[in-house]
């Protein structure tokens, strides 16, 4: 019907606002991406993007909100698949690790780039919904990660005392961290030899006595 396609239609164009966006944020950050280049990537006019998005602000919340989403389905699917692999929890936690260090193996250009990273950066161009939004964000893989721990712990007490809250932390850190280290040292797959390193370590914490 006319009509679904008539609804439909903004939908797509707000999606490639988002695509184009994206592209350009992490390339070179929020400040430095203007509203006129993202139009014209998508070849609408100024009024067509703030159709979609009233300001910079209302463009950060919904790109932060997507790669929120993204790196939710991303984390059930690794998940999903080291259970399929295995029913051992700590098999399973390095199953998934593996298994994201075999993402970015995949990229030898390298990932692009964080959402989450560069509105941290440049947070003083935001309101205080776009801060929580990407606050939120970070928790939430916290949140994941922790949960993933407590049922190791709980089967392989770690070898150290280990707050488990931090440790998920660290796992995230080691991620957006190597992310920095590899675009900054132009090694895109250094990032790879970080994962498999956190791998090790997670292995020596919990493996028994």
């Amino acid at each position: 019907m006319n009509t679904q396609k008539a609804e439909a239609r903004p939908t797509d164009t707000r999606e490639r606002i988002l695509a184009a966006a994206h592209e350009a944020v992490v390339a070179k950050g929020f400040d430095a991406t203007s509203i006129d280049e993202i139009a014209a990537a998508v070849e609408i006019s100024r009024a067509g993007f703030f159709y979609h998005f009233p300001d910079k602000n209302a463009l950060a919340l919904a790109l932060i909100e997507r790669h929120a989403a993204f790196e939710d389905r991303l984390m059930t699917e690794l998940m999903e698949r080291s259970a399929d692999l295995s029913d051992d929890p700590l098999q399973r936690l390095l199953i998934m690790v593996r298994l994201y260090a075999d993402k970015f193996a995949a990229m030898p250009e390298g990932y692009p780039g964080c959402i989450v990273a560069s509105a941290a950066y440049q947070d003083r161009l935001f309101d205080a919904g776009v801060k929580a939004a990407n606050r939120n964000a970070v928790l939430a893989w916290r949140t994941r990660l922790r949960a993933l721990l407590e049922e190791v712990a709980a089967a392989y007490p770690p070898r150290e005392p280990v707050d488990l809250t931090a440790l998920a932390d660290m796992m995230n850190t080691i991620v957006e961290g190597g992310l920095v280290m590899s675009r900054a040292l132009g090694e895109p797959q250094m990032i790879v030899g970080q994962m498999l390193l956190l791998r090790q370590y997670l292995k020596l914490l919990f493996s028994p006595r």
